[in-house]
């Protein structure tokens, strides 16, 4: 079993996006998945009913459940009767945030390759130092989100080189860049990899590979 946990103190920067996709291609691997939505918005919640709404049938089951307040228990119930459960936590400090971080194996951080929200790694820095005094093996991993498609650009280059500053972050390699691919896929209730974007199904795919290997 695995707890996969989409967090930091940021919003906007493509956690439910994430959250979601990966959802997806691990289904598609076989993979009995649980997505629990601790945010209060429920973007994630809203999705998966969209994608059960669908008159298709042979879409890969993401189960699905919402838990806002205190989530340790819930989380390692969870773990307990899923593969993989991924939580999406929402972009700020919170009871969810900081109760999800003590139960995780991996606290996932997808990080816009902008000012704010690179400023926000100090506080997080502080977030995830209490986690660990509770929970040592928690591995923080940290990739940019929502990067520039002009891939000849410096932003996502150089928020990696920032992350890579972070002590106790491993900066992974894969950059989810900002493709309207993705907001569709949110507003379908699919991923991208059901969709016909072979970037964006790749940059999933990566990201689902660097994080499994990380796992093994």
């Amino acid at each position: 079993m695995a707890i996969i946990l989409l967090g930091g103190e940021k919003g906007g920067c493509g956690k439910s996006t994430v959250a979601t996709n990966m959802a997806v291609v691990m289904a598609q691997r076989g993979a009995d998945v649980m997505l629990l939505d601790t945010d209060p918005q429920g973007t994630s919640s809203n999705w998966v009913e969209r994608r059960n709404g669908r008159e298709q049938t042979d879409l890969p089951v993401v189960n699905c459940a919402q838990k806002t307040g205190e989530v340790y228990a819930t989380l390692r119930d969870l773990a307990s009767r899923y593969e993989v459960v991924i939580a999406d936590a929402g972009g700020r400090d919170s009871k969810e945030l900081r109760s999800a971080m003590v139960a995780a194996d991996v606290l996932l951080m997808p990080l816009q390759a902008s000012i704010a929200d690179l400023e926000t790694m100090n506080r997080m820095a502080q977030l995830i130092e209490l986690a660990k005094a509770m929970n040592p093996a928690l591995r923080v991993m940290g990739f940019v989100s929502r990067g520039p498609t002009n891939i000849t650009g410096r932003e996502a280059m150089e928020a990696r080189e920032f992350l890579g500053d972070c002590q106790g972050i491993e900066v992974l390699g894969t950059v989810i860049r900002d493709r309207k691919i993705y907001r569709d896929a949110l507003l379908e209730g699919l991923g991208v990899t059901e969709m016909g974007n072979s970037k964006a199904r790749a940059e999933v795919q990566l990201l689902v590979d660097e994080v499994w290997r990380a796992l093994a």
